[in-house]
């Protein structure tokens, strides 16, 4: 491993390295992928890496190409104490919203845990429940922290295969290239051929 990726990844476990040393053990980063896009499910996963982790290329899944968070999905789930992931549908998005539907990811993804972590790190949202177990709520936390970086990767890579799988079924819609966001080439599909049944109806209504 190169000394710059060394540096980057150190910096990246800061905040996990003084948890570690006040005495938690295992540390699970939760992180979601779609909680803005016009159609398809938000995912939530949530992470337990052993302390010593350094997987290369590691970072906040935005600024991973598609291709790297593929191999970077292995690697995580290798490597992982535990691992966990929900998926919750456009119908129980349009039902209770997005922020509702994400915490309730959160606590599916707690549930899926085959390990109870000592702590919880999760990027920016509050008011969650966690089953008792004490959470830190950190802003742009998958871009500072090691273990939230890594539940973005397998919370993005679990979205863009369901979303490659809806687009052979709608391909009309192109949801292998924009996976379900707003694009222009989104929109205008829309417009043109109404919505299907893996649009979320509540982000849809203005376009049809």
């Amino acid at each position: 491993m190169k000394e710059k990726e060394l540096e980057r990844l150190t910096k990246l476990k800061e905040i996990e390295k003084d948890l570690y040393n006040k005495g938690f053990k295992n540390i699970c980063g939760i992180d979601e992928a779609g909680r803005g896009p016009l159609a398809g499910p938000v995912v939530i996963a949530g992470v337990i890496m052993p302390q010593d982790s350094m997987i290369e290329g590691i970072n906040d899944s935005k600024k991973v190409s598609e291709k790297k968070r593929e191999k970077l999905y292995d690697l995580i789930i290798e490597e992982a104490i535990s691992y966990s992931v929900a998926i919750i549908g456009q119908d129980v998005i349009d039902d209770i919203n997005i922020l509702n539907a994400t915490k309730t990811g959160v606590t599916e993804v707690v549930d899926g845990l085959d390990i109870k972590p000592d702590l919880i790190l999760v990027d920016a949202l509050t008011h969650i429940n966690t089953r008792g177990i004490p959470y830190d709520s950190i802003i742009k936390g998958d871009s500072k922290c090691y273990n939230i970086a890594a539940a973005s990767i397998l919370a993005k890579v679990t979205r863009d295969r369901i979303m490659r799988q809806w687009d052979e079924i709608y391909p009309q819609y192109g949801f292998v290239s924009h996976k379900g966001y707003g694009t222009a080439k989104h929109i205008a599909a829309i417009k043109e051929y109404g919505i299907c049944p893996i649009h979320r109806k509540t982000f849809t209504k203005n376009f049809i």
